[in-house]
Protein backbone atom coordinates (compact mmCIF):
# COMPACT_ATOMS: atom_id res chain seq x y z
CA UNK A 1 0.00 0.00 0.00
CA UNK A 2 1.34 3.58 -0.69
CA UNK A 3 -0.16 7.05 -0.61
CA UNK A 4 -2.20 8.10 -3.55
CA UNK A 5 -0.23 10.89 -4.44
CA UNK A 6 2.82 8.86 -4.53
CA UNK A 7 1.24 6.52 -6.71
CA UNK A 8 0.59 9.51 -9.00
CA UNK A 9 4.21 11.08 -8.95
CA UNK A 10 5.81 7.31 -9.28
CA UNK A 11 3.23 6.82 -12.47
CA UNK A 12 4.34 9.74 -14.17
CA UNK A 13 1.26 11.69 -13.99
CA UNK A 14 2.97 14.64 -12.03
CA UNK A 15 5.44 16.43 -8.98
CA UNK A 16 4.12 14.55 -5.92
CA UNK A 17 2.95 18.26 -4.95
CA UNK A 18 0.85 18.09 -8.22
CA UNK A 19 -0.53 14.86 -7.73
CA UNK A 20 -1.64 16.07 -4.22
CA UNK A 21 -3.00 19.37 -6.15
CA UNK A 22 -4.83 17.36 -8.03
CA UNK A 23 -6.72 15.21 -5.36
CA UNK A 24 -7.62 18.22 -3.66
CA UNK A 25 -9.17 19.51 -6.70
CA UNK A 26 -11.52 15.98 -6.98
CA UNK A 27 -9.99 15.25 -10.53
CA UNK A 28 -8.83 11.71 -8.77
CA UNK A 29 -10.74 8.50 -8.14
CA UNK A 30 -10.11 5.23 -6.58
CA UNK A 31 -12.16 2.24 -7.78
CA UNK A 32 -14.95 4.83 -9.31
CA UNK A 33 -14.66 7.12 -5.74
CA UNK A 34 -13.70 10.48 -6.16
CA UNK A 35 -11.13 11.18 -3.14
CA UNK A 36 -10.74 15.15 -2.40
CA UNK A 37 -8.33 14.73 0.67
CA UNK A 38 -4.75 13.04 1.48
CA UNK A 39 -2.83 10.11 2.99
CA UNK A 40 -5.48 8.04 1.42
CA UNK A 41 -3.74 4.80 0.71
CA UNK A 42 -3.80 2.49 -2.53
CA UNK A 43 -2.69 -0.78 -3.54
CA UNK A 44 -1.50 -2.09 -6.75
CA UNK A 45 -5.12 -3.70 -7.77
CA UNK A 46 -6.98 -0.21 -7.22
CA UNK A 47 -8.03 1.47 -10.00
CA UNK A 48 -7.13 5.05 -10.33
CA UNK A 49 -8.20 7.22 -13.06
CA UNK A 50 -7.13 10.94 -12.89
CA UNK A 51 -9.98 12.97 -14.82
CA UNK A 52 -11.95 10.17 -16.15
CA UNK A 53 -8.34 8.68 -17.77
CA UNK A 54 -7.79 5.38 -16.22
CA UNK A 55 -4.31 5.23 -14.66
CA UNK A 56 -1.45 2.70 -16.07
CA UNK A 57 2.09 2.23 -14.80
CA UNK A 58 4.55 4.07 -17.09
CA UNK A 59 8.24 2.45 -17.14
CA UNK A 60 10.76 5.09 -15.97
CA UNK A 61 12.23 7.29 -18.79
CA UNK A 62 15.01 10.16 -17.91
CA UNK A 63 15.99 12.76 -20.96
CA UNK A 64 18.33 15.44 -20.98
CA UNK A 65 16.78 17.92 -23.10
CA UNK A 66 18.96 21.11 -25.01
CA UNK A 67 16.36 23.43 -24.64
CA UNK A 68 16.14 26.41 -27.60
CA UNK A 69 14.77 30.06 -26.30
CA UNK A 70 11.09 30.41 -27.59
CA UNK A 71 9.69 26.97 -26.13
CA UNK A 72 7.72 26.78 -22.99
CA UNK A 73 8.71 24.56 -19.90
CA UNK A 74 5.67 23.17 -19.67
CA UNK A 75 3.56 20.12 -21.11
CA UNK A 76 0.51 22.41 -22.66
CA UNK A 77 0.42 25.86 -23.33
CA UNK A 78 -3.19 27.57 -23.31
CA UNK A 79 -1.83 29.79 -25.54
CA UNK A 80 -0.82 27.68 -28.48
CA UNK A 81 2.85 28.16 -28.02
CA UNK A 82 5.28 25.26 -28.54
CA UNK A 83 6.22 23.02 -25.70
CA UNK A 84 9.65 20.79 -24.33
CA UNK A 85 6.90 18.12 -24.57
CA UNK A 86 6.18 18.72 -28.61
CA UNK A 87 10.41 18.01 -28.75
CA UNK A 88 9.93 14.17 -27.82
CA UNK A 89 7.13 13.12 -30.24
CA UNK A 90 8.73 9.70 -30.35
CA UNK A 91 8.21 9.35 -26.50
CA UNK A 92 5.23 7.35 -25.74
CA UNK A 93 5.52 8.12 -21.94
CA UNK A 94 4.07 11.27 -21.05
CA UNK A 95 6.91 13.87 -20.26
CA UNK A 96 7.55 16.45 -18.38
CA UNK A 97 9.83 19.10 -17.50
CA UNK A 98 11.66 19.14 -14.13
CA UNK A 99 12.00 22.70 -13.22
CA UNK A 100 11.93 25.22 -15.43
CA UNK A 101 13.61 27.61 -17.84
CA UNK A 102 11.51 31.11 -19.05
CA UNK A 103 10.37 31.29 -22.69
CA UNK A 104 13.50 33.42 -23.41
CA UNK A 105 16.07 30.99 -21.59
CA UNK A 106 17.85 28.45 -23.55
CA UNK A 107 20.09 25.47 -21.86
CA UNK A 108 20.08 22.33 -19.93
CA UNK A 109 16.44 20.88 -19.36
CA UNK A 110 15.92 17.08 -17.61
CA UNK A 111 12.58 15.50 -19.10
CA UNK A 112 10.75 12.85 -16.96
CA UNK A 113 8.06 11.10 -15.85
CA UNK A 114 9.25 10.36 -11.91
CA UNK A 115 7.79 12.66 -9.69
CA UNK A 116 9.76 11.50 -7.22
CA UNK A 117 13.23 11.73 -9.17
CA UNK A 118 11.80 15.71 -10.07
CA UNK A 119 11.30 16.61 -6.50
CA UNK A 120 14.59 14.90 -5.64
CA UNK A 121 16.91 17.19 -7.51
CA UNK A 122 14.91 20.16 -7.63
CA UNK A 123 13.89 21.07 -4.15
CA UNK A 124 16.44 23.91 -2.32
CA UNK A 125 17.00 21.40 0.62
CA UNK A 126 18.80 19.23 -1.44
CA UNK A 127 20.74 22.12 -3.06
CA UNK A 128 21.73 20.78 -6.36
CA UNK A 129 23.72 23.14 -8.27
CA UNK A 130 22.53 24.76 -11.33
CA UNK A 131 24.88 26.97 -13.37
CA UNK A 132 24.24 29.91 -16.11
CA UNK A 133 25.60 32.15 -18.41
CA UNK A 134 24.65 35.16 -18.92
CA UNK A 135 25.37 38.47 -21.37
CA UNK A 136 24.46 41.35 -19.29
CA UNK A 137 23.64 45.16 -19.87
CA UNK A 138 27.06 46.72 -18.72
CA UNK A 139 29.99 45.40 -16.73
CA UNK A 140 29.53 44.66 -13.27
CA UNK A 141 32.57 45.26 -10.55
CA UNK A 142 33.69 42.50 -8.08
CA UNK A 143 32.26 44.55 -5.59
CA UNK A 144 28.33 45.12 -7.53
CA UNK A 145 28.48 41.10 -7.86
CA UNK A 146 29.09 41.19 -3.88
CA UNK A 147 25.52 41.05 -3.19
CA UNK A 148 24.56 37.76 -4.90
CA UNK A 149 27.26 36.11 -3.13
CA UNK A 150 25.76 36.94 -0.44
CA UNK A 151 22.10 36.45 -1.30
CA UNK A 152 20.04 39.38 -2.08
CA UNK A 153 16.16 40.18 -1.46
CA UNK A 154 13.95 39.58 -4.07
CA UNK A 155 10.19 39.93 -3.40
CA UNK A 156 9.54 36.28 -2.70
CA UNK A 157 12.35 36.21 0.19
CA UNK A 158 15.85 35.92 -0.30
CA UNK A 159 18.26 33.92 -2.30
CA UNK A 160 20.69 32.22 -1.05
CA UNK A 161 24.71 32.61 -1.92
CA UNK A 162 25.58 32.13 -5.18
CA UNK A 163 28.92 31.49 -7.26
CA UNK A 164 29.53 34.42 -9.41
CA UNK A 165 32.68 34.92 -12.01
CA UNK A 166 32.58 37.76 -14.42
CA UNK A 167 33.46 36.01 -17.47
CA UNK A 168 34.21 39.28 -20.26
CA UNK A 169 33.31 42.38 -20.72
CA UNK A 170 33.07 44.41 -23.68
CA UNK A 171 33.71 48.00 -23.17
CA UNK A 172 32.85 49.56 -26.19
CA UNK A 173 30.13 47.63 -26.23
CA UNK A 174 28.76 47.86 -22.76
CA UNK A 175 28.31 44.17 -22.29
CA UNK A 176 29.32 41.31 -20.30
CA UNK A 177 29.53 37.45 -19.83
CA UNK A 178 28.62 36.70 -16.03
CA UNK A 179 28.76 33.14 -15.05
CA UNK A 180 26.43 32.39 -11.93
CA UNK A 181 25.56 29.21 -10.04
CA UNK A 182 22.57 28.59 -7.85
CA UNK A 183 20.95 26.02 -5.94
CA UNK A 184 17.30 27.56 -5.97
CA UNK A 185 14.50 27.51 -8.56
CA UNK A 186 12.56 30.35 -7.86
CA UNK A 187 10.88 31.96 -11.02
CA UNK A 188 12.63 34.26 -13.37
CA UNK A 189 15.29 33.96 -10.17
CA UNK A 190 18.51 34.55 -12.27
CA UNK A 191 17.25 37.64 -14.41
CA UNK A 192 15.55 38.97 -11.20
CA UNK A 193 18.60 38.49 -9.77
CA UNK A 194 20.40 40.54 -11.88
CA UNK A 195 18.43 43.17 -12.28
CA UNK A 196 17.96 43.50 -8.38
CA UNK A 197 22.08 44.83 -8.60
CA UNK A 198 21.21 47.08 -11.78
CA UNK A 199 22.48 45.11 -14.75
CA UNK A 200 19.42 43.35 -17.04
CA UNK A 201 19.78 40.09 -18.41
CA UNK A 202 20.01 40.24 -22.27
CA UNK A 203 20.54 36.77 -23.13
CA UNK A 204 20.74 33.39 -20.63
CA UNK A 205 21.41 30.12 -21.07
CA UNK A 206 21.78 27.48 -18.64
CA UNK A 207 25.04 24.99 -19.33
CA UNK A 208 25.05 23.22 -15.71
CA UNK A 209 23.00 20.57 -14.09
CA UNK A 210 25.03 19.45 -11.49
CA UNK A 211 27.41 17.18 -13.06
CA UNK A 212 25.52 17.32 -16.45
CA UNK A 213 26.69 19.38 -19.24
CA UNK A 214 25.42 20.17 -23.00
CA UNK A 215 28.36 18.42 -24.41
CA UNK A 216 27.35 17.12 -28.01
CA UNK A 217 24.30 18.38 -28.05
CA UNK A 218 22.56 21.30 -29.89
CA UNK A 219 19.49 23.74 -29.46
CA UNK A 220 16.42 21.35 -29.50
CA UNK A 221 18.67 18.08 -29.31
CA UNK A 222 18.20 15.55 -26.48
CA UNK A 223 19.71 11.99 -25.13
CA UNK A 224 18.73 9.75 -22.33
CA UNK A 225 20.28 9.58 -19.06
CA UNK A 226 22.82 7.09 -17.96
CA UNK A 227 21.51 4.49 -15.01
CA UNK A 228 24.97 5.63 -14.16
CA UNK A 229 23.69 9.84 -14.18
CA UNK A 230 20.16 8.61 -12.73
CA UNK A 231 22.28 7.08 -9.75
CA UNK A 232 24.97 10.09 -8.94
CA UNK A 233 21.85 12.63 -9.11
CA UNK A 234 19.95 10.93 -6.45
CA UNK A 235 23.43 10.13 -4.09
CA UNK A 236 24.20 13.96 -4.15
CA UNK A 237 20.46 14.54 -3.92
CA UNK A 238 20.71 12.50 -0.79
CA UNK A 239 24.68 13.22 0.78
CA UNK A 240 25.04 16.49 -1.16
CA UNK A 241 28.29 15.01 -3.10
CA UNK A 242 28.53 12.61 -5.83
CA UNK A 243 28.96 9.07 -5.50
CA UNK A 244 29.74 6.12 -7.46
Amino acid sequence: MERLQKMLAHAGVASRRKSEQLILEGKVSVNGKVIKELGVKVSPTDTVEVEGVKLEKEQKVYHLLYKPKGIISAVTDDRGRKTVADLFPHIQERLFPVGRLDYETSGLLIMTNDGDFSYMVTHPKFKIDKTYVARLKGIPSKEQLRPLERGIVLEDGKTAPAHVKLLSAETKANKSIVEITIHEGKNRQVRRMFDAIGFPVQKLKRERFAFLTLHGLNAGDSRELSAHEIKLLRVMAETGKIGT
